[in-house]
């Protein structure tokens, strides 16, 4: 493919988004789909919701445009979509009705189930070294995997900016590392999907003018979950790769989940105690919060990610760096710890 030609739909793709995310917002205050404040939401005015909608237009509309300049593998194509579109039809539901957490889970694990399924499993798994094949657990492993990226952007979608701050630069950077490890046209798709998002960040950048709701983070989180997964199917290291990039949402939402966990909390039920939410209250600011996770991502993150992309530093070795720091962020902003954020 061109580069002259991808370039073109890359920033076709930002338009895009940009226009139908405008007109999302403008048609949801028009139906008064508005997210009102509560004692657990972050934001202090009524803003509009659902924008997550023109994310997945844009995407869908993108793949159709790359699949007609450059065909793609059949499975995988049908992975994405079919998984991706599932989620965000149920996440859409719950944004207008209210779903029942049980029926969002339902659905998730059977997206999550059809992606695993047309892949045929995951490889091997390197480590220091060895490759172990995790056989049926490794199958469970990556259905579990995929139903908690699902759920994760919709957890650490909870202050201006920051969901699309973060799939912007996990995407786009994913796309290097699968670039630089095997040099196929399939990184482009997570490009796409950073195109797609990057519109809708215009809106929702921070002060947002509009929220991606469910139908978006639910989305977002399964495409890049099913991308990682299909990545390790021709790179097994890049795999380690994608899971340092998402560090920030994955350390945060892990400890805050396990915490609440212990202490017998609901943790299906939304708050704000995430250390993320945490931060920005405490330091008054959403922008300033969303930015340091971009450059977390960006000045700590990639860097170890392109590593093990490029095998220059264990997989697992990396993830373990990379995360350290992180895990001490989030105890250091109290995430998941409601009595200490209240002290």
């Amino acid at each position: 493919m061109r580069l002259d030609h991808f370039t073109a739909l890359l920033l076709a793709g930002l338009a895009g988004s940009w226009l139908l995310t405008a007109l999302v917002r403008h048609l949801a205050i028009r139906a008064s789909l508005l997210d009102h404040p509560n004692e657990r939401s972050s934001h202090a005015v009524p803003t509009p919701r659902g924008g997550g909608l023109a994310i997945v237009a844009s995407f869908l509309l993108l793949i159709a445009a790359l699949q007609w300049i450059e065909p793609l593998p059949t499975p995988m194509l049908a992975s994405v979509v079919g998984s991706a579109v599932l989620v965000a039809w149920v996440g859409w539901l719950d944004d207008r009705h209210t779903l029942a957490a049980r029926w969002r889970f339902l659905a998730h694990v059977i997206a999550a189930a059809w992606s695993v399924w047309l892949m045929h499993g995951i490889p091997a798994v390197p480590a220091f070294g060895h490759h172990f094949d995790l056989g049926w657990l490794g199958t469970g492993l990556a259905v579990a995997y995929l139903v908690w990226m699902t759920n994760l952007f919709n957890f650490m979608d909870g202050i201006d900016g920051i969901a699309s701050i973060e799939a912007v630069i996990v995407a786009a950077g994913g796309a290097v590392c699968w670039w630089l490890a095997t040099g196929t046209l399939l990184w482009a798709l997570p490009l796409l999907l950073a195109a797609a998002v990057g519109g809708f960040l215009v809106l929702n950048y921070p002060p947002a003018k509009i929220f991606m709701g469910d139908v978006g983070s639910g989305f977002i989180g399964m495409v890049l979950g099913v991308l990682s997964l299909w990545t390790a199917q021709e790179a097994t290291q890049v795999y380690w790769a994608w899971f340092i990039l998402i560090g920030c949402f994955m350390v945060d939402a892990t400890t805050t989940l396990l915490r609440r966990v212990r202490r017998g909390e609901r943790f299906y039920e939304a708050h704000r105690s995430h250390a993320y939410q945490y931060a920005s209250r405490r330091h008054g600011s959403h922008k300033a919060v969303s930015l340091a996770v971009g450059a977390i991502n960006l000045l700590w993150l990639l860097p170890l990610a392109l590593a093990v992309a490029t095998r220059r530093l264990d997989g697992l070795a990396g993830t373990l760096i990379a995360y350290a720091p992180l895990v001490w962020l989030a105890y250091r902003y109290k995430a998941g710890d409601r009595a200490g954020q209240a002290a």
